[in-house]
Parts: C-alpha cells; structure tokens; sequence
C-alpha cells in the first residue's frame, strides 16, 4: 500500500508540473489529465485521512493502556469509532485503487438483432428494445433512435439506438451477447414452447478523436428511404449507406429526412464499431473469467435467458437468477446491472 502511494504522488507532482503549461489547456490530451489530477487528488486525500486515522488511533491506544480510568473509557470509545472510519476508508481506497474500464464514462450505441426463431425472435427484439428504453426513461438516459428494421410480424429485424447519460457504458456494458427467451408464441396453436434467440452489442460510443477514417476508405451510396411495406418515405435520396473499406463494415441510415443527419448518424455507429474492434483485441490480453463476463456479442454466445413458463431470468455468465419477468421488461433490471458490475469489481480487485 505505501508503495502504491509513493507512485501515486510522485505521478502527481509530475502532472501538476505538466498543467503549470499553459499551452496545456489547448492540447487535445488536457481533458484527460485533468481527469486524471482531479482522480489522483481524491485518491491521496484518501492516503492523508487513512494516515490521520492510524495517528489517532495510536494515540487512542496509548491512554486506553494509562492509569486514568476516566480516560481509559473515553479512549476506547474513540478507539471504536476510529476503527469504523478507519474501515469505510479502507473500502474507498480499494474501490478507488481498483483498475476501471477506460470506457466506462462513454455513451452508448446499441444493436439489437433478432436471430434464430424468426417472427418470435423480432417480437422480442422489440420487447429488449422496450426495456433498455424504459430503463433509460427511469434513470433520465436520453435514448436516440439511429436505425431499425421493422418485421412483418410488429417487431424488429434489428434496431439501432444510441443510450447517454452518466458512465451509460459502465450500466449497460454487459447486456452484450446472445439474450434467449423461451415461451409459447402468440401464433403457437398447439401451447409448445419454443426458444429463440435475440443479439445484443453494446458499443462505447467514438468520438471522431479516437478513431482517424480516412475518406479514401469510404464509399457512400444515397438511396430513396423507404418504411413498412416498401412504401416511400420520402422523394429525395436522403437514406445513406457507408462501407469501410478496410474492414467490409457497411453501415445503413435512412431514418432521418435529412441526408446529412442520416450520414452523421451512421458515421457515429461507423466509429463506434471500429472502436469496439480496437477493444476486443486489447481484451485478448484479459483473464479467462474477465472474458467470459465482458463477452464478445458473438451469436453463440448465451448469457442470459427469459423462460416465460418458469418466469424466470437468469444470466449464465454469474449463477444470478431472478422472477418478474414482466417488471425486467418494464426496465427494472438495476439488480441485474450492479451484480454484473459487482463481478466485474472483484474481478479487477483480483488482478483477473
């Protein structure tokens, strides 16, 4: 621990000395470490009341060993409450030392797509897609619609929205992976149960500083927009497709009037998707248990389960189950959002 602090401060005097520039405040890399200062000072302020606590508890032990009986009694009743602080503050330097997730102050641009189980897969498609909204509705997230493909059946083929509010990736990054939902389908007339599976990817949302596209790797086509049933939407070329050359990543927008909205749209989700390629490779390098928790989206790749029948949820990724199916899909999923990030924090507290 007292090595740990000595790197701590030594980092900043050395940041302080770096933020005397004042050329600093015009550098792109200031809002980062000024970020990085205000994390360090809280952190030290930790390591100053930690070795202001270990003082007076010193000193406490000493007049509870005295002769003085009235001293004695008030020494050990310091001594208790010295021994509390002295415990929540340990909490906090924990938490405070524990390695965070970069990303996790990003906003959000998420995809969900309906897979094996055709109309029953779309219409729960739209049922996640409700959920994530009424869930960013209860903690006044601004959720924006980018992009959907509507099904035949009243649900979605796949949809496309950005999420922003407060650390939105830290909340909503483990809903990535293949969500799975078991029950007996509207259209089943013979009450079987089936099972169909809806992907999910979360993407940290790129700021066009993180990710440098060059034009010459672009092609981008305009096309008329058209809704349900083929009809048009509108008589200009206002829909927009965009190919990334180097990777083959081909993103689609028409839902906006405007070409110039639908173009800055899709080039949003265009340099999310390549960011989140940049992440998945830094996360070759994480633990077996990290990678199981922070999943990779693919299609084979279950975490979670909605069996109707049983009313029961459960995420394979940490054992968690629960009921209420119903209340999950009206966005009550907190309980399963902070045991993920629990898992996540002992993990990282872990080295793992």
């Amino acid at each position: 621990m007292e090595q740990k602090e000595q790197l701590l401060r030594t980092e900043f005097t050395e940041l302080e000395l770096r933020l005397q520039d004042p050329a600093i405040f015009s550098a792109p890399s200031y809002p980062k470490l000024a970020k990085r200062r205000s994390e360090l000072e809280y952190t030290l302020s930790l390591f100053d009341e930690r070795a202001r606590l270990l003082r007076d508890r010193a000193a406490a032990q000493e007049l509870a060993q005295g002769g003085d009986t009235e001293l004695q009694d008030m020494a050990r009743a310091e001594l208790e409450e010295i021994t509390g602080k002295l415990s929540q503050n340990e909490e906090r330097l924990i938490e405070a030392l524990t390695p965070q997730d970069p990303n996790n102050d990003r906003d959000v641009i998420m995809e969900i797509r309906a897979a094996a189980g055709g109309d029953e897969a779309s219409l729960f498609a739209a049922e996640l897609y409700r959920m994530y909204a009424r869930w960013a509705e209860n903690h006044d997230f601004k959720l924006e619609l980018i992009s959907e493909s509507p099904s035949e059946a009243g649900g979605f083929k796949e949809i496309i929205f950005s999420v922003r509010g407060v650390s939105a990736y830290k909340q909503l990054k483990f809903e990535a992976g293949v969500h799975r939902v078991q029950r007996v389908p509207v259209t089943e007339s013979q009450g079987r149960i089936h099972t169909s599976t809806i992907t999910v990817a979360v993407l940290p949302e790129a700021e066009e500083s993180d990710i440098a596209i060059s034009p010459n790797d672009l092609r981008i086509d305009v096309y008329r927009s058209s809704g349900h049933g083929g009809q048009s939407v509108n008589t200009t070329d206002s829909a927009v497709r965009i190919t990334h050359l180097p990777t083959g990543l081909i993103v689609t927008c028409q839902d906006e009037k405007s070409q110039t909205k639908n173009k800055e749209k899709a080039m949003s989700v265009l340099r999310s998707r390549l960011l989140q390629r940049k992440i998945e490779d830094d996360q070759k390098q994480l633990s077996e248990a990290r990678k199981k928790l922070i999943g990779s989206g693919e299609r084979s790749e279950k975490i979670r389960t909605y069996n109707f029948p049983q009313d029961r949820i459960t995420d394979h990724r940490i054992g968690y189950s629960r009921s209420n199916i119903p209340g999950a899909l009206n966005g009550e999923i907190d309980d399963l959002i902070q045991s993920l990030q629990a898992a996540e924090h002992e993990l990282l507290a872990q080295g793992n």
